[in-house]
């Protein structure tokens, strides 16, 4: 079972996505904070991250910087309200995909699972 890393400081996001993601059979964690997903992303196994990246203490420009700085090669997807030049920003910086707020599960899914294939076949 894949285990999914959750970072977003509203509680109904991180709600939403924990309810979807446990009735596909994936496990997850929550941070609320980039600090607190940084330290839990080189702490723990996980397999995929999804990020937004207006968060308090540390945002997910900084998070993704410093996985990618600590050569952790954990899939990130980004979910933010935040602008098209921001997101190409941070697949510049290295994540992998993004999708923009609001957004329906079904549309968060099939990259999810793309994300986690690509991470089998090439482990």
């Amino acid at each position: 079972m894949a285990k999914i890393l959750l970072v977003d400081d509203e509680p109904r996001i991180v709600t939403f996505l924990a309810k979807g993601l446990r009735r596909q059979n994936y496990e997850s964690e929550f941070a609320f904070d980039g600090r607190q997903a940084l330290n839990l992303a080189l702490s723990r196994a996980f397999d995929l991250m999804v990020l937004d990246l207006g968060l308090p203490v540390m945002d997910g420009f900084d998070v993704i910087s410093s996985l990618r700085a600590s050569k952790l090669s954990l899939p990130v997807i980004i979910i933010t309200a935040h602008s098209e030049v921001d997101c190409t920003r941070a697949v510049e910086l290295g994540a992998d995909d993004f999708l923009h707020k609001p957004f329906r599960f079904s549309e968060l899914l099939p990259k999810l699972q793309r994300l986690l294939e690509d991470e089998i076949e090439s482990a």
